[in-house]
């Protein structure tokens, strides 16, 4: 894990097998705000949607599902339908335990227990709620919100509204499990839930039950800070991007920490001395002159994760493109030739792209609905091996997805669990010139409009000179392979033409006014 902390941004990135697999970064003046808690007003109901506007004190109001209510009469004893013994994380908000037909985290994540109310019978406007940010605010979308609030810890995650004792799927042997299964069941109050998360896997007794006093102290505090602040405010704000990081990313696989601040090297390391002396000495202070992100490579694999196409080492690639309603991901066999039969060649295409796609959804972030196109293959066999394939890839990542099996057009249709905004929309903006289209009109397009234009013009104002002003690639064009249609308007109207070059001007801009 090497992370890049600034006064400005901080940047976190995980190398797995020598590539940048989740990238995540933190800018100071826009911090998001997943996993704080905050006392909000129901401003409006409404019963049609089975949800409520909540004002919590951000410009846009927070948004609450009829689901993500906890119902009337304490603590339920029902697991939401989300939460089967799946281990935690805040950072990502999804379960670290990979792909699974029902498993969501708490933080953040829809809650719907299995009992049903109307929202009018759980929320009234004005009325004051508690309430954790499930998702950020992403584009025109107010913030997801909670009633269901969860405190990840090291080793566990607290859950004060659900009634519930769950263990991480990864902790397979049957022994650890009975065995933190009565270490949690033996300290925890009752009528509160608590999930052991993966990393708590051989952990002593001791370090266990301080993980859980401590977030049971986090748990008092909040509701004691609540009960005196007025709606909207902050009541609890979540680790910075560090921490979070920290606490969530490590696990037995991981290696080392490379920070290059000395500050935030030293405060990684008391951080995680707390819990264990081993893996504070994981943590390196990186002081090289060449930047951190230079020196692994990250900014090179960040740059080229912004565009839409990604080469195979085979010489196939892929097209990654965002619509409004999803994603799409073409698999092309490119400069692969092969070297037995143009089946064995679209499998190994099929099969290579199927380790990039998961790669370049965690990496890119991208959620939602995601439609993968991969090469036709006209076996049964075959695609139920790139299936398989893509399965098993999917486990490797902590947000939540489903996937549907190819069909025989080779499409698979899956969803990705969608948090908070992908790569491309955290550091990039919507290009001015082409609105998002990704594409300009040509020098030959804007020639012609701005005939069909000088034609409007002549024939509306008196003038007897008018000024052109344009990209230079279009003065080219207009003096060269289109001048003999401008002559003619010319002629027609007569009327003069004065063609200047401005190079300020993006290709579609022109304008054409009167000499004064």
């Amino acid at each position: 894990m090497i992370i890049n902390a600034s006064a400005f941004e901080t940047r976190v990135a995980l190398i797995e097998g020598g590539h940048v697999a989740e990238y995540y970064i933190e800018r100071q003046k826009d911090r998001g705000i997943v996993g704080s808690i905050f006392k909000g007003r129901i401003l409006r109901v409404l019963p049609g949607m089975q949800s409520a506007f909540v004002d919590i004190g951000l410009d846009r109001s927070a948004f609450l599902y009829g689901g993500d209510i906890q119902p009337p009469g304490g603590p339920t004893n029902e697991l939401p339908e989300f939460l089967e013994d799946d281990d935690k994380t805040s950072l990502t908000a999804t379960s670290d335990d990979g792909p699974q037909p029902a498993a969501e985290g708490p933080i953040p994540g829809s809650h719907r227990p299995q009992r049903f109310f109307k929202i009018a019978d759980l929320a009234k406007e004005g009325q004051e709620v508690l309430v954790q940010v499930a998702k950020d605010s992403i584009g025109t979308k107010g913030a997801r919100i909670t009633t269901y609030l969860s405190f990840p810890g090291r080793y566990v995650v607290l859950m004060p509204n659900i009634n519930h004792v769950g263990i991480s799927r990864r902790i397979v042997n049957e022994d650890e499990r009975l065995r933190l299964r009565n270490i949690v069941q033996r300290v925890r109050p009752d009528g509160m839930g608590i999930i052991v998360r993966t990393a708590s896997e051989g952990v002593s007794d001791e370090k266990l039950t301080a993980d859980i006093d401590f977030l049971l102290k986090l748990w008092e505090n909040v509701k004691a800070k609540a009960s005196k602040s007025k709606a909207p405010s902050l009541v609890h704000e979540d680790l910075n991007l560090v921490f979070r990081a920290t606490r969530d990313l490590i696990s037995r696989d991981l290696e080392r920490i490379v920070i290059d601040n000395k500050d935030v090297y030293e405060d990684v390391v008391r951080f995680l001395n707390r819990f264990s002396v081993k893996l504070g000495a994981q943590v390196q202070f990186y002081q090289s002159d060449t930047a951190i992100f230079d020196a692994y490579g990250i900014e090179l694999e960040v740059a080229r994760a912004l565009g839409s196409k990604v080469w195979l080492k085979s010489g196939g690639y892929l097209v990654i493109e965002r619509t409004e309603a999803l994603t799409a991901i073409d698999v092309n066999t490119g400069r692969f030739v092969g070297g037995k039969s143009l089946g064995d060649t679209i499998v190994k295409t099929n099969l290579e792209a199927v380790k990039e796609i998961v790669l370049q959804l965690r990496l890119r972030n991208i959620g939602g609905i995601i439609i993968l196109d991969f090469i036709d293959m006209d076996r049964a066999d075959d695609r139920d091996r790139v299936f398989n394939a893509l399965v098993e890839e999917l486990k490797k990542d902590k947000a939540k997805n489903s996937a549907l099996r190819i069909s025989e057009m080779g499409l698979v249709q899956m969803t990705r669990k969608r948090t908070e905004e992908s790569l491309s929309q955290k550091l990039c903006t919507p290009c001015p010139y082409c609105e998002g289209k990704g594409e300009v009109k040509s020098p030959a397009t804007v020639s012609y409009d701005i005939i069909r234009e000088l034609v409007r013009e002549f024939s509306k104002i008196p003038a007897e000179t008018f000024v052109l002003k344009a990209h230079p690639q279009v003065i080219d064009r207009l003096c060269e392979e289109d001048a003999e249609f401008v002559q003619e308007i010319r002629e027609r109207f007569s009327k003069k033409i004065m063609l200047k070059t401005a190079q300020e001007f993006h290709l579609e801009q022109y304008e054409v006014s009167p000499l004064r």
